[in-house]
This record gives C-alpha cells, sequence and structure tokens, in this order.
C-alpha cells in the first residue's frame, strides 16, 4: 500500500514500478513454490524416463529431478528456467561439466549423469506440446583442446572451436551448422560467434538484439555490445 502511494505520487518513477511488480511476482512465487516442487505425484514412468528412479546412480538421480522440475516450472509459465550440472564427481571437487584432469575418466561418470535426464527432458516436453513454444538452449562456456593439458591426460579449454546445441521453438531439426579444422582446434566453416548465439536467441525470444538496450555506466547498451547476428540458416 505504502509502495502504491508514494507511485501515485511519483508516476514517473518506472524503477518503483518496476520494483513493485518484483516484489509482487516473488509474493507469488512463494505461495506457489511448495506444489511446483513437490515431485510426489509424477508417474513411475516419468521417473524412469528422466532416470530419477535410478537408485544405483544418485548422482544422475538428483539431476534427473531438476530436469523434471525444469519441465513443472515451464508448465506453470515460468519463462526462463536455468539447469546446472553442477554435482560433484570422482572426490576431486570438479563438476560434472569438467574434463581437465582425465578425460575418460571423468566423461565415462559426467555422461552418463547427463545424458538420460536431459534427453528425457526433451521427449517429455514434446511429448506434453511443450516444445513448440519453448527454445531449449545447451551451452558451454568453452570447447576443449584437440591435445592434451599439460601435466594431464584431460584437456584445457578452447575458445576458439566449440559446439553448442538449440531445440525446440523456431529451430531447424536433425541440422547442423559449421565445423572446426581437421584438428577439431578452431572453427572454419561458417564461423559463428557467442554475439551472433546470442543475438539468435534473443530473435527467438521474440526480441531484436540491435534495438534491445538498458542502460548502464551513462550509457545504452545492447546485450551484444556492437557486435552479433542472427544466424538465419538454423531457423525453422
Amino acid at each position: 500500500m505504502l509502495n502504491e502511494q508514494h507511485l501515485a505520487a511519483h508516476p514517473s518513477d518506472t524503477d518503483l514500478a518496476a520494483r513493485i511488480a518484483a516484489y509482487e511476482l516473488a509474493a507469488k512465487m512463494q505461495l506457489s513454490a511448495a506444489e511446483v516442487t513437490d515431485l510426489s505425484g509424477e508417474t513411475a514412468s516419468t521417473l524412469a524416463l528422466y532416470g530419477a528412479d535410478d537408485t544405483e546412480n544418485t548422482t544422475k538421480a538428483r539431476f534427473a529431478q531438476n530436469c523434471i522440475l525444469a519441465r513443472r516450472l515451464i508448465e506453470k509459465g515460468v519463462r526462463f528456467v536455468q539447469l546446472f550440472n553442477g554435482a560433484y564427481a570422482m572426490g576431486e571437487g570438479v563438476g560434472n561439466w569438467d574434463g581437465h584432469k582425465t578425460l575418460v575418466d571423468q566423461y565415462s561418470v559426467h555422461g552418463p549423469i547427463l545424458d538420460q535426464p536431459v534427453a528425457g527432458l526433451l521427449r517429455d516436453l514434446k511429448d506434453r506440446g511443450l516444445l513448440a513454444d519453448t527454445l531449449v538452449a545447451f551451452v558451454t562456456e568453452f570447447g576443449r583442446m584437440p591435445t592434451f593439458q599439460k601435466g594431464a591426460s584431460g584437456r584445457d579449454h578452447n575458445p576458439a572451436g566449440f559446439t553448442v546445441w538449440l531445440a525446440g521453438a523456431g529451430v531447424k531439426r536433425a541440422f547442423h551448422y559449421g565445423a572446426t579444422d581437421e584438428f577439431g582446434y578452431k572453427a572454419v566453416e561458417n564461423v559463428a560467434t557467442i554475439y551472433d548465439l546470442h543475438a539468435t536467441i534473443l530473435h527467438l525470444l521474440g526480441l531484436n538484439h540491435t534495438r534491445l538496450t538498458y542502460y548502464n555506466n551513462g550509457i545504452e547498451r545492447r546485450l551484444t555490445d556492437v557486435h552479433g547476428h542472427v544466424i538465419e540458416p538454423i531457423l525453422a
């Protein structure tokens, strides 16, 4: 009530209006969170699809539960959901996505934790008719070098050539774009930058990346800075 009275006295204060809306949304989320996060009503077949019933690989089962939660949030109309596969494995304090030390040993652990839950999420979204309006972006920060990392049998970061994938709303099915050299070191065919990826994702969300700006340090800035082009060939 006090916020509304203050806003009425300062109708041009858009920051205040946005803050009030954010608080109201947070309150609504708190009221509905318990229901959304309760997975007890999920069927046995759904749990099996994701691998959430795996009693031997409990790390995979926990990540699978997070994937089910992601689907439930999307069903409830949450507009942005971010999933992390960050459980720690092999007693080395290395997240499941990493592969610096011993690539074969680490990925033989990481792969099974990741693969079935993500595949289950995609299948479940499609079967429920949600994938047509949901963009799934599977994105990493770096690729991996084609050579051993110094002092280890893993791979160091490679920013010059790596793969991300998109699925769902607005993206061509079973389609790949670009390639690295024969050594797997550097992108050489249809080279796309991170700015291009961001521009494309924003386009698929209905936003023009050249017009979307935010005020920062005295200037209007774009999320893609002064770079980026929509990767038209991957669009359905």
